[in-house]
């Protein structure tokens, strides 16, 4: 190739590269940026609406339902769904995973919103579009201050929010569990009534009073003076203070005489933090895009350093998730991978290959990793478990060119030919079939890189990385590796005829092959028919849960309960796990620290974790531990006591997942117009699941019902009162959640200032219906259940909807090693026969890791045929044979054979990772047949006999082959037993597929060889 001889004319500038590509890869591994995962784009924008006091179903008919009908019009969209509670409407917008530009979407989407506000109900709040739902936060710490008052608290934590945002690889700072500020104006009933005031003059007063309003401009000579009023409330005094007049005697009176004023957080709370069973703040950040994990683990640990200094005994600060550290312990593991797969390889090649040539091929190893990590740097593409395990996995492949090309350099110069003659003619014979095998390789890699899917975007660099390292490893062994051979290959010129015992072996057991070839090729059939049978007794895993060291627990009660009832359980299970499971003197494992966010589901602290929205019986645990092997113990001494303390818990405890999230292994969707007929079968299917042995905490997503109290208004009644239904909603309002009144502004801040009734008022049934109804022109009030009756019903406590139809979503965890592929056939056999029975009104679809897997999958097959396409243009332009390029191609299904083999002895399964080792395989093993064939074609160019062509070729050449598949399958080993039960199927899948069809391609090869081409044994 003249690119060889170019390298061997400009030897200083080839050994300069040399030297380049060693100092410049190894500065671009120490700058690379690291991360656990690459991640992928999450697709989801969340609308949120708030509709104050309207139940779930006029939420639904006059937000949601508007909401969706405009989100179904964006031309990217793949479904929406909408939660429609009491009060508030959460829409959530999913667009479809072939999009990648998510800007112009949201753009589009945001119009859409603000084009219906018009049309929404005049009390509605909002709706707020937040199109950042996919940020994660991989840095999550915990405040507690021992003797601090909330307010104190919160000053420390936006302090320390302060200091974290101005971090260099900080993008943003959140804190969870703050609570917002408010003054209460609590008043008496009686003494209200009794002056003749409403809570609706009282608003007018104090808005009238709190003023911020300019007293406009005039010219005083050359000057332009502004008139500023006072009137703004200065402090909570100055509320008090505030002059009410009453109707009924024309009394001046203050409004703290009539009403009790207090500063406090909000009551209820919306949302609170636990850190190990304290209360406290939570603030998490996330990466700012391209920022290295590690430094700003540093730089975040020097922050918390400096933060123990300058605050206070009793003021702490923890780590909870804490991605940098996850980041470098999975880097450094599979860079020891790496490494260990590297000196297997080396020794491999010193021990076959001799040293001073297996020095010169390992060479290849560690330029072709470092040229390919310059390249990597060039494409954005960082260091995470995917572009690592990529790497391993090129590893045994990358030295295949090297092995080849040495071998035939060798061969030639042990018949006495020159070193320059044979570097050239070598590179001149290899360059373009190396060439094809390293493109039809990365080719087999094409439909990961292609999927339209989540999962395809997760696993996408595994293609890149291995084009990449491949071409680089093509690149040095027509260049660099030449020249090295010249100078420092030394070779004795054999005899031609020398075979060793090996070598007889093989070529008696070929010709028997060859003479007995319809039986060859016969056995060979039922072989792969009788593994293809015995796929079906390997589990099905879509993706395996990660190695963390935490797990996840959530606590779900009765849709009706407040926040303080689940504040009071989840504070029980804490005690328990702080007695029984916390790491202490004399316990060697156990929980470290946790914390619980309750109300809420938390930030994202890693990308599979899909927080839920914001829901008073509701919380969420993340619990570390010492070492992830206890983790299953932990969990099911936790579900037993919350089982036997808390009937009425449901509480899901799940390790950590891989890849795209998936709330529910087992999810079924059920879809109607009628509610009674969609509540009904989910009761049958619900009462299917729950007998299921396999399954556990089976739930759905409506919840039960709630309480609710119906104030029928008796217009009748009511005008005889002189009130209006707007009076007695205000009233109702102002005396049980609290009327907001005006606004006080502390500095930056502006504080509601709230009107309602004292507690003892607001919390007993008899007492609702004995609230004063205040008319609020007149101020006169009569009772509430003079003008109302008051009833106790029950209600829907949520609706949700997909696609613009209620849906239902009943989900369950797997109990122990369950399947879920068995358990969604059993389902589908059930549901298609229950189908019948409900006339068409219900629809039903499978969710979970059916549907991910599903997708998954379908998106790497919709590709396939693009990849097969490239590979065989590339066989027929190698060959300029159709026959040659179907015997190359028959490679893949030998190669199933030791696949379902190896998984089946290792007591693996079959998963999403498994499914890519199979696609990477099939570009991996037709290179051994490349390289047979072409030898063939050289010896008959040669003057050989075809018969005898097929011998010298397949016994040339079974050395190289031999010898290349063993890098890569001992090259996979370090992956096999450290890359933990995600790779665990791939290096599996790849090291039995690839060394059995080695062995077939030695011997049915040339088998088929000689059948499609009719060759006749003349003379052996």
């Amino acid at each position: 190739m003249k690119i060889t001889q170019l390298a061997i004319d400009h030897n200083r500038i080839t050994i300069v590269a040399l030297l380049f590509i060693f100092i410049a890869g190894w500065q671009t591994f120490i700058n690379m940026p690291r991360a656990y995962d690459p991640g992928f784009i999450v697709r989801t924008a969340q609308v949120l609406t708030y509709f104050p006091g309207a139940s779930p179903q006029r939420v639904e008919e006059l937000v949601s339902s508007k909401i969706e009908e405009v989100a179904k019009e964006i031309p990217e969209l793949d479904f929406v769904k909408s939660e429609s509670r009491t009060g508030v409407s959460i829409v959530r917008v999913n667009i479809k995973e072939r999009y990648k530009d998510m800007r112009p979407i949201w753009d589009n989407l945001r119009r859409k919103i603000e084009g219906i506000v018009p049309d929404l109900p005049d009390d509605v709040v909002g709706p707020f579009v937040n199109d950042e739902f996919g940020d994660v936060f991989g840095v999550v710490m915990t405040v507690t201050g021992e003797g601090l008052s909330d307010a104190q608290l919160q000053n420390v934590a936006d302090k320390v929010q302060a200091v974290l945002q101005n971090i260099p690889d900080v993008a943003k700072v959140e804190i969870y569990g703050e609570q917002e500020e408010q003054v209460f104006v609590e008043y008496d009933n009686a003494r209200l009534s009794e002056l003749g005031i409403s809570p609706y003059q009282l608003s007018q007063i104090l808005s009238a009073r709190n003023i911020v309003i300019s007293g406009g401009e005039f010219n005083l000579g050359p000057e332009r003076i502004v008139l500023e009023p006072s009137g703004n409330y200065e402090s909570i005094e100055d509320i008090g203070k505030t002059l009410i007049s009453s109707p009924k005697n024309n009394r001046l009176i203050m409004l703290r005489d009539i009403a009790t004023i207090k500063r406090a957080y909000i009551d209820p709370a919306k949302s609170l933090v636990h850190s190990s069973g304290k209360r406290a703040l939570s603030i998490a950040l996330s990466m700012r895009e391209g920022g290295n994990n590690i430094e700003l683990g540093k730089q975040v640990r020097k922050a918390i350093a400096a933060f123990e200094t300058q605050y206070p005994h009793g003021v702490e600060f923890q780590l909870i998730n804490f991605s940098p550290k996850e980041v470098d312990g999975k880097v450094k593991d599979f860079m020891s991978n790496l490494m260990q797969a590297m000196l297997v390889v080396t020794f491999v090649m010193l021990l076959t290959l001799g040293m001073r040539t297996g020095l010169l091929v390992a060479m290849l190893i560690p330029t072709s990793i470092l040229l390919s990590m310059i390249v990597m740097d060039l494409f954005h593409i960082g260091l995470d478990q995917i572009s690592l395990a990529a790497l391993i996995i090129a590893l045994g492949m990358l030295v295949d060119n090297g092995i080849v090309m040495s071998e035939s350099i060798m061969a030639k110069m042990q018949k006495g030919k020159s070193a320059l003659y044979s570097v050239l003619a070598s590179a001149k014979e290899l360059g373009f079939p190396l060439m094809t095998a390293s493109l039809t390789t990365a080719a087999a890699f094409l439909p990961i890189y292609l999927a339209k899917s989540n999962v395809g975007e997760f696993t996408a660099s595994l293609f890149k990385v291995v084009t990449i390292t491949l071409l680089c490893s093509w690149l040095i062994t027509v260049t660099i590796m030449p020249l090295l051979c010249i100078t420092f290959l030394k070779v004795t010129p054999k005899e031609a005829n020398n075979q060793g015992f090996a070598d007889r072996l093989y070529r008696r057991v070929l010709n028997t092959m060859l003479r007995n070839r319809l039986a060859t090729l016969g056995l060979t059939v039922l072989v792969l028919i009788a593994a293809l049978t015995g796929s079906a007794l390997l589990p099905k895993i879509f993706f395996p849960p990660s190695e963390r060291a935490y797990f996840k627990m959530e606590l779900e009660l009765p849709t009706s309960y407040s926040i303080q009832s689940t504040q009071t359980v989840v504070a029980d299970i804490e005690a328990y796990m702080t007695e029984q499971l916390l790491l202490i003197d004399g316990r060697q494992h156990g929980i470290t620290n946790w914390v619980a966010y309750i109300g809420n589901g938390g930030p994202r602290f890693i990308l599979s974790h899909n927080p839920k929205p914001s829901s008073n019986n509701y919380a969420l645990m993340i619990v570390n531990v010492t070492d992830e092997q206890y983790i299953n113990d932990y969990m099911a001494q936790i579900q037993r006591y919350a089982q036997s303390q808390h009937p009425d818990l449901t509480l899901t405890l799940s390790l950590i997942g891989n890849g795209p999230a998936v709330d529910n292994p087992v999810e079924v969707r059920l879809s109607a117009w009628d509610p009674d007929v969609l509540a009904s079968v989910t009761e049958q299917v619900r009462a299917h699941l729950s007998t299921m042995p396999e399954l556990q905490n089976v739930t759905d997503d409506w919840g039960q019902r709630i309480k609710k109290l119906n104030v029928a208004i008796d217009q009748v009644r009511a005008q005889r009162a002189g009130v209006t239904s707007q009076d007695i909603a205000i009233s109702l309002q102002s005396s049980l959640s609290g009327l907001e009144l005006t606004e006080y502004r502390e500095r930056e801040d502006s504080i509601p200032v709230l009107l309602r009734t004292e507690e003892t008022a607001r919390n007993t049934l008899s007492k609702v219906r004995s609230l004063a109804v205040y008319s609020q022109v007149t101020g006169n009030s009569v009772p509430l259940s003079q003008v109302a009756d008051v009833e106790l019903s029950w209600d829907l406590a949520k609706i949700q909807r997909r696609n613009g139809l209620r849906t239902v979503t009943l989900g369950a965890q797997l109990v122990g090693d369950a399947n879920a592929a068995q358990i969604f056939a059993n389902l589908e056999s059930w549901l298609s026969q229950q189908h019948s029975d409900w006339h068409n009104e219900v629809s039903y679809q499978f969710g979970g890791e059916y549907e991910s897997s599903a997708r998954a999958n379908q998106s790497i097959a919709d590709n396939l045929a693009i990849a097969g396409m490239i590979i065989v243009i590339l066989l027929i332009g190698q060959f300029n044979s159709i026959r040659k390029s179907l015997i190359v191609l028959f490679t893949i299904p030998l190669a199933l054979i030791g696949v379902v083999s190896g998984l089946l002895l290792a007591n693996s399964y079959i998963g999403f990772m498994t499914i890519l080792g199979i696609v990477s395989l099939a570009g991996i093993v037709i290179n051994n047949a490349i390289v047979l064939l072409e030898s063939i074609k050289m010896e008959l160019d040669g003057g050989t006999e075809h018969y005898q062509a097929i011998c010298n070729a397949a016994q040339t050449r079974a050395r190289p082959i031999l010898l290349t598949t063993a890098t890569t399958v001992l090259g996979l080993i370090p992956l096999y037993l450290g890359g933990g039960a995600m790779w665990e199927p791939m290096a599996i899948t790849i090291m039995a597929g690839l060394a059995f069809s080695t062995l077939l391609t030695l011997g049915v090869i040339p088998v088929l060889y000689a059948c499609l081409y009719q060759v006749r044994e003349n003379s052996v």
